[in-house]
């Protein structure tokens, strides 16, 4: 089922790319796949800090032209020429971009939140696999995925969910090389009590939650919940909540006509400073510079 997400916020500080029409964006099962259609002035360059795990996949790009990624803090640079050329950038690595020869583009950016894949490959996908920053580089396997679900996030009569969940699955498979194999099993909930847990947190997560009201709901200790919760989610459940809180946030915030003031209220937070501190947090930018930033849904 396709989620209600916003398109993650991500810090840039660019000159001489002009957006045109877009982005044009959806979301699957908190994965976000977002498409930008650019204008390129001569020179063109960026800056780019985001917030999650990202991947970078040129689409198009005139004859002649090329697109450098580079990352100052590892000495790496990747050079783009042609169709489906990829880029993997870790989540808060600094990189910057710089257009030469460069008319327009086209690129897709698939945004991989950790609480997503947690819940989708649990303990599979190494630590340092997500760590590591890969530049240019080509498979022509995860092109084939990448252009469907670009076709998808364009598409004006879109297919059935469950297709763009499972081109998005395939690709993380592959991008990480996630094998068969199971990690040694630890605790967890069962699908029920999960299911219990997160309709609680998603009913209640404006209120105070205690992890020992969480447990009691299921007949747990508070020690057992936690583990098992975490070791089915990736987060321990008061994290969950926020998450959840700040997702609900993020669609008050595409809001004009409501205030920071008006959100803390609704939110059940003290007052805007403790929204803002709270957002900040979990998203890596402010809620007024999210709300500058993040591009309106079409339709």
């Amino acid at each position: 089922m396709n989620e209600t997400v916003s398109p993650p916020c991500m810090q840039s500080d660019i000159h001489g790319f002009v957006v045109k029409g877009g982005p044009v964006w959806r979301a699957w099962d908190g994965i976000v796949a977002d498409v930008w259609d650019v204008e390129c002035h001569p020179s063109a360059r960026g800056a780019y800090v985001a917030p999650y795990p990202r991947l970078f996949v040129l689409l198009d790009i005139n004859e002649g032209g090329r697109l450098e990624l580079s990352a100052p803090g590892i000495g790496a640079v990747g050079c783009h020429e042609r169709p489906f050329s990829m880029s993997y950038i870790p989540a808060q690595m600094p990189v910057e971009s710089r257009a030469l020869g460069v008319t327009g583009l086209r690129h897709l950016d698939l945004h991989l939140p950790g609480t997503a894949l947690m819940r989708k490959f649990g303990g599979m996908i190494a630590h340092e696999k997500l760590a590591e920053a890969r530049l240019n580089f080509h498979d022509a396997r995860l092109a084939a995925l990448a252009g469907m679900l670009a076709e998808e996030c364009e598409s004006r009569q879109p297919l059935n969910d469950r297709c763009g969940a499972g081109l998005i699955d395939a690709l993380i498979a592959m991008l990480f090389s996630v094998g068969s194999r199971t990690p040694k099993a630890r605790p967890t909930l069962s699908r029920i009590q999960l299911d219990q847990s997160l309709d609680y947190i998603e009913r209640h997560c404006f209120e105070p939650i205690r992890l020992h009201g969480l447990a009691s709901l299921l007949g747990l200790s508070e020690s057992h919940f936690s583990h098992a919760f975490k070791a089915s989610t990736g987060v321990p459940p008061l994290r969950w909540q926020m998450e959840t809180r700040v997702g609900k946030v993020k669609d008050l915030l595409l809001r004009d006509d409501l205030t920071l003031t008006d959100i803390s209220a609704m939110t059940g937070f003290a007052d805007q400073a403790h929204l803002t501190r709270s957002f900040k947090k979990v998203v890596g930018v402010t809620p007024s510079e999210w709300r500058r930033s993040a591009p309106r849904p079409r339709g």
